[in-house]
């Protein structure tokens, strides 16, 4: 009764965020003196602050339309290259610039939608043509189009990568780590005509054992039954995916905020603080942080429960138990592929070490094919969003692809 108990709180709160949405903009035309205007600016940040810790459930856009390269700037034209029921390929084309590097960014499935990554992806649209795996939120696809597990999002990546076609390169982003060295490790055993000529993994947890994290901790401290048992909900009758076994959006996003709550409490207060003072410029970051941070996505149940259990739990891939859909995962079938590892040094999701395993694990890799990077004095989400990760990681990478290409 979990989403349901959500929803229906969702639906008596709807009436007084409708209300504030309406008056604050009305609190603050001057022809309206009722109040005096300290007063007013007061409310109508209240009313902000209640809009702003609206949870919702929709992608927000990703508001990338040009970009600047070569000295020049470049319209960005958003375009769908492939679909699925769960996920759309999303292409940042610029029809006008020279051809570029195919590079497929594949997204975390962690409760946030894709857009999460739009510093990453614009940063990347400078010098590739980028493609981006545009997860769903899951309560909206039916139950008619089956289920989604782990092995489905590593088959997402191999057809993707075919649709993409020969010559491109793949980079993954925290999560998808693993199912990304997993479908390269599948197509460079079959001799796939678009195994992708490098692989980026940044800071994604390859090795869970290596410095265990809170976050690793968590996934430890409880089997699998009892996540099965608690954290898992049916998508309530009034949504498209209705009957659907979740891991609800709501319930990541509540475990996020309790790990840093005394953060995010003052991030609010001092979001109200900024609008009373008329500090827009700094109400507006803080504006633009939630209201990607509070859009939220369902997991597929089997997708979540099949992520602990192999990845946090049985540590499935590093000791060579991972399998696809029956046939064993071998990173030492990579030969050819150049491997790029990226970690934060003050990650404390995904601590140093647990990316850099990939090194290993694909043995047959050629030395100067490696490489591995720790960028000094960033947390989890300085990796790939940021000054660090446009300025310092990002040529990096630039020049590992472009060696390899």
């Amino acid at each position: 009764m979990m989403y349901q108990a959500y929803q229906a709180h969702s639906d008596l709160m709807w009436p007084l965020r409708a209300a504030g949405r309406l008056a604050a903009p009305l609190l603050l035309q001057p022809q309206r003196p009722a109040l005096d205007w300290p007063a007013r600016r007061e409310a109508a940040a209240a009313c902000r602050l209640l809009e702003l810790g609206t949870v919702t459930h929709a992608r927000p856009p990703w508001r990338i339309t040009s970009v600047e390269s070569r000295g020049r700037r470049w319209a960005v034209v958003e375009e769908v290259a492939a679909a699925t029921p769960f996920c759309t390929l999303l292409r940042f084309a610029k029809p006008e610039a020279p051809a570029q590097p195919k590079l497929l960014v594949v997204a975390p499935m962690s409760g946030h939608f894709a857009t999460l990554l739009r510093d990453t992806v614009r940063t990347l649209a400078q010098d590739h043509e980028v493609y981006v795996t545009d997860w769903h939120n899951v309560r909206d696809v039916p139950l008619a189009a089956g289920r989604f597990g782990l092995d489905e999002y590593t088959a997402h990546l191999i057809d993707f990568m075919a649709a993409i076609g020969p010559g491109a390169h793949l980079l993954a982003v925290c999560q998808p780590c693993v199912s990304a060295l997993a479908a390269v490790a599948l197509m460079s055993e079959d001799d796939h005509p678009a195994t992708p000529l490098s692989l980026t993994l940044m800071a994604g947890p390859i090795d869970c054992r290596i410095n265990p994290t809170a976050v690793n901790a968590l996934a430890t401290g409880k089997s699998i039954q009892w996540f099965e048992k608690n954290l898992i909900s049916h998508v309530p009758w009034r949504h498209r995916g209705a009957g659907r076994r979740v891991y609800p959006g709501f319930v990541q996003l509540s475990a996020f905020i309790g790990m840093n709550k005394e953060r995010h409490i003052n991030a609010f207060r001092e979001y109200y603080r900024h609008l009373v003072e008329d500090e827009f410029d700094k109400a507006e970051v803080t504006r633009s942080f939630y209201e990607e941070y509070m859009a939220v996505a369902d997991l597929s149940a089997d997708f979540y429960l099949e992520t602990v259990r192999l990845v946090f739990q049985d540590y499935a891939l590093p000791r060579g138990e991972l399998s696809f859909r029956g046939r064993r995962v071998d990173p030492a079938a990579i030969r050819r592929t150049a491997l790029t590892t990226v970690e934060g040094e003050r990650d404390d999701i995904c601590s140093v070490g647990q990316t850099l395993a990939a090194q290993d694990l694909a043995s047959s890799i050629r030395p100067w094919l490696r490489r591995h990077h720790v960028q000094p004095n960033v947390g989890h989400y300085g990796v790939f969003s940021g000054r660090r990760w446009q300025q310092q990681i990002y040529p990096l990478l630039r020049d590992m692809i472009g060696l390899s290409g």
